[in-house]
This record gives structure tokens, C-alpha cells and sequence, in this order.
């Protein structure tokens, strides 16, 4: 960094120190997630280095445990056969089955929290709008609440027949259902949020001046405000997708064995058998995570563009 010609020696020092501090705590942070990557590659069932990882040694790394994902379940994991062998794998490994599970539920939940976060975050940026910040600390709750009680809450409130417009519908625990609608609470407070962050620099001369030109609401919305938002919308259905991905306590209370998902897998793993295959899962979440994170940090690049806040 180039400093000005008014810059003070204090000045300097002040800035490679703050510079330090911030290196040691973003070290803090991230040591305890990236130290899971090269234990998912140990040779040996051990949750530490070994000496051979610690010399670099070849030997003390292997890829045993990312093939251990695929072969528990499946009922001959030592078949010759390419077709035969990917046909097992998809349909009786058990570390893929709860990852087509997670996607599914992930996939439903982040619909499902997308339109009805993004519908709530539009009517809560209406400054018309009664009670508005009543509103917005409820729709948040969940955020808040411990997770521990808003899912014994759900537990119970989904345990009971419930009996809609005179029609009986069965109890929804141990249903992809209620994992979903569970899931869809949980993630939908973080559309909220991030679509009313997008909204609140929102330039609201633009509808009106559509309005003046005969443009009804629905085209308005589909051609101006929609375009403009979509960004933030994007990105709140990330978190909702990520929310739901990584989600334990609300599936354990909720979920049935029919809706395994890795994180009720990896729970399992770690309560009945550790294993460093949990840490090859660990890792492939962290790789997922990342990209996802890089995703929103470029969608709100491109919302300050389309804002003009940056070149």
C-alpha cells in the first residue's frame, strides 16, 4: 500500500498492526474449518495428523474414506462393472441417498422460503405498511429463538392431526412434508432480510414514473422492480438453500429414517461409529459452502453495479 505524504510513522505502525490483528483473527476463524481437509485425506482412522502426514510423506495419505462414502450400503461395492457399479451407488449407498434427500428438501425449502420471503420483504418495504416492525421481529423469530425450542415447537405442532377447512390431514412428523414446511420456517427469515436490504436502496421513482406511463403493477414489478431485486433474491434463496443443507436439530425432531439427510448422517456417524468419513463429508461441504459464498459475494457486486455504487 502506497501511503500519503502526510502519513505519520504512528500511522503506519497503526496500519500494519490493525492489518495483523485482522490476519490473526480471520486465522482463528478459519484454522478449525480448513484443518478438516487434509485430515479427510489420513491413511489412517485417526481424527489427528500422523507422522508420515506430518513429514508429507505419500504414504500417509489415501482416498479411502471418500471411497468409504460410496461402498457403505451399497450391496457389492467390489463389482467389475461400470453400469452395475453406479446403479448400486445411486440406489443403495447411504451417504448418497441422504444427499439426494438433502437436495430435495433443500430444493423445495428454497422455493418455498424464496417466493413467500420475498412476497413478505415487498409488502414490509411499503412504508404504508401497519405494524411494520411488529411484523418483521416475528417473521425473524426463528432467527433468534434458539433453534432447540423453535423445534420441539415444531415437533408438537406438526405431531397433531390438524383439520383444515372440515378436512382431516394426518400428523406431519416422519413426512417430507413436514421437513420441508420445517425447513422453509427456518430459512425463509434470511430472504426477508437480504430482499429488504435490496429494497431499501431502491430508487421508488422508477415505478411511479412506469405508473405514469401505463404500465399496470404486474408489469411494473416483471419488468422494473423484479429485475432489480433479482439479485437479492438470489441471494436470500442461497442462504435459505444453505440453511436447509446444514440443518440438524429441526430434522431430528421432524424427520423419520425414510428422510435421512448428511447432517442426521453425519450425527449418526459420530454417535454410533466415528469415523474419518465424516471429515470427507465435512470436507466436501466446506468446498460446496464455498462456492455458494463466492456466488453471493458476486451477486452483490452486481447489485451495487446495477445501484451505481460501484464502477
Amino acid at each position: 500500500m502506497r501511503f500519503p505524504a502526510y502519513a505519520t510513522v504512528s500511522d503506519r505502525l497503526f496500519y500494519y498492526a490493525y492489518i495483523a490483528v485482522c490476519a490473526l483473527i480471520f486465522a482463528f476463524l478459519v484454522a478449525p474449518i480448513l484443518v478438516i481437509i487434509p485430515l479427510s485425506f489420513n491413511a489412517e482412522p485417526y481424527f489427528t495428523f500422523t507422522e508420515e502426514m506430518l513429514r508429507l510423506n505419500p504414504e500417509g495419505y489415501s482416498l479411502r474414506w471418500y471411497r468409504m462414502l460410496g461402498a457403505l450400503g451399497m450391496q457389492n461395492p467390489d463389482e467389475t462393472g461400470l453400469v452395475q457399479w453406479w446403479s448400486d451407488l445411486w440406489a443403495n449407498a447411504t451417504w448418497v441417498d441422504a444427499a439426494k434427500n438433502s437436495l430435495i428438501i433443500g430444493f423445495w425449502t428454497t422455493l418455498l422460503s424464496t417466493v413467500l420471503g420475498t412476497l413478505a420483504a415487498l409488502g414490509l418495504s411499503r412504508p404504508e405498511m401497519p405494524f411494520r416492525r411488529l411484523i418483521m421481529a416475528i417473521l425473524i423469530s426463528p432467527m433468534i429463538v434458539p433453534i432447540i425450542i423453535v423445534a420441539t415447537g415444531m415437533f408438537f405442532f406438526f405431531s397433531s392431526p390438524c383439520d383444515v377447512i372440515g378436512l382431516e390431514c394426518g400428523r406431519l412428523t416422519s413426512t417430507y412434508t413436514g421437513v420441508v414446511l420445517a425447513h422453509t420456517i427456518l430459512g425463509t427469515p434470511f430472504v426477508i432480510i437480504t430482499v429488504t436490504a435490496t429494497l431499501s436502496g431502491f430508487d421508488r421513482s422508477l415505478t411511479r414514473a412506469a405508473a405514469s406511463l401505463g404500465a399496470d403493477p404486474w408489469t411494473t414489478f416483471r419488468c422494473i422492480v423484479l429485475p432489480l431485486i433479482f439479485p437479492g433474491i438470489v441471494s436470500g434463496a442461497l442462504f435459505a438453500f444453505v440453511t436447509s443443507f446444514d440443518e440438524v436439530v429441526a430434522v431430528l425432531f421432524i424427520a423419520g429414517p425414510e428422510q435421512q439427510t448428511i447432517p442426521r448422517q453425519m450425527w449418526n456417524g459420530i454417535r454410533e461409529q466415528i469415523s474419518p468419513a465424516i471429515l470427507a463429508v465435512a470436507t466436501i461441504l466446506v468446498v460446496l459452502s464455498v462456492a455458494l459464498l463466492a456466488t453471493v459475494e458476486l451477486l452483490r457486486r452486481r447489485t451495487e453495479r446495477l445501484r451505481g455504487v460501484a464502477s
